[in-house]
């Protein structure tokens, strides 16, 4: 199972919210370089960037911190938030990440998954299934939508997409443990990779995913930053 520490960026800053919302931040540190070391030299498979900034508001406003980071880190980033449009999608790509997460435009727009897929490859695609009481939420999971979570991942698997993020909106950020049930009907009912993401509290939520064995990975946010995993997560060059 492979890690992904995330380093969510609003401002420049690296934060952490509650189930999303930006009312409930918590400011790290204004060097998001300082942490993405950390998290690299913690075992870090993966660094799992988010623009809340664009999130919330549709245009990218951490685009050169997050050129920064993958400057510094020898490991692959990812980049979720206000991936709406071919152009964001270029921008970020152009700034070395390796893969986006595609979100909002994907829940509305499935076809718009298929034609990034054919240009950049279905590797390079990732589609966020982020989830409230079973219903994908959207626009910063400020907005509802009546698309049941489990299906938007079989169509977004059919679009093309090589990686599936399932988020449950109502354990991230809160330390409660992972939704094992939710992660588990996904799983069942598509084929393409799967990363869990929301509510890692301890070592043992990391342990007790990994025998799930069904997961390519996990994210892993509040826990790191509030100290309650040990570091190293995990051992360089390690299975584990």
């Amino acid at each position: 199972m492979l890690y992904f520490p995330a380093i969510d960026l609003m401002g420049g800053c690296v934060v952490r919210l509650e189930r999303g919302d930006p009312e409930k931040r918590k400011v790290y540190s204004d060097n998001p370089i300082y942490y993405a070391e950390k998290w690299v030299e913690a075992g870090g498979d993966w660094l799992h960037l988010v623009d809340l900034d664009a999130a919330f508001g549709g245009e990218l406003k951490n685009l050169e911190k997050v050129r920064e980071i993958c400057r510094h880190v020898p490991i692959p980033c990812e980049l979720g938030g206000g991936m709406r449009s071919r152009e964001a999608v270029c921008r970020a790509m152009d700034a070395g990440v390796r893969r986006v997460v595609l979100g909002t435009r994907a829940a509305e727009d499935l076809e718009f998954v298929s034609q990034l897929v054919e240009e950049f490859g279905r590797d390079q695609v990732a589609v966020g299934v982020d989830a409230r009481n079973g219903f994908v939420a959207v626009r910063g999971w400020k907005g509802e939508t009546n698309i049941r979570a489990v299906e938007f991942g079989k169509k977004a698997e059919a679009a093309g997409a090589g990686v599936l993020i399932y988020t449950d909106i109502s354990t991230d950020g809160m330390l409660s443990g992972p939704n094992f049930r939710a992660l588990e009907e996904m799983a069942a009912n598509v084929s393409v990779p799967l990363i869990a993401s929301g509510g890692v509290s301890s070592r043992e939520d990391l342990d007790a995913l990994e025998r799930m064995g069904i997961l390519e990975g996990v994210i892993i946010g509040k826990a790191l930053y509030e100290g309650r995993i040990p570091l190293p997560f995990k051992e360089k060059n390690s299975d584990r």
